[in-house]
């Protein structure tokens, strides 16, 4: 499985769509998957928004609970890369960050006066 780094600059504002939740290895079982490690992986559900028209969801895997990442959120997502996988007649591409981290809210704060101060 080849890995693909995503550029993160050019999707737009990436927003948290659903708190983190760690990820099940197998419907029937319950059982929660873990890394090579022990860690719990994550999944959370992303929105990129494009354009300031588009939205697309994306379920991102990250090691360990993104702490602070709340639905509604902008958040920032460091080391993504895509995975192309195929199962039978099933395939798909799967989304994996090295870490997922809430935007503080005072660069969210800024972000509006350095635009309106430049306009």
């Amino acid at each position: 499985m080849q890995s693909i780094p995503v550029d993160t600059t050019r999707l737009g504002v990436l927003r948290c769509a659903v708190a983190p939740e760690p990820k099940m290895s197998g419907f029937e079982t319950k059982e929660v998957k873990r890394d090579r490690d022990g860690n719990t992986i994550y999944t959370v559900a992303v929105m990129v928004r494009q354009d300031g028209r588009r939205v697309s969801v994306i379920e991102i895997s990250v090691t360990g609970e993104p702490r602070g990442v709340v639905e509604g959120a902008e958040v920032r997502v460091t080391g993504l890369e895509a995975f192309s996988w195929a199962m039978g007649d099933r395939h798909g591409i799967s989304f994996r960050a090295a870490a997922i981290t809430p935007v503080p809210a005072t660069a969210l704060a800024t972000a509006p006066a350095a635009k309106a101060g430049g306009a």
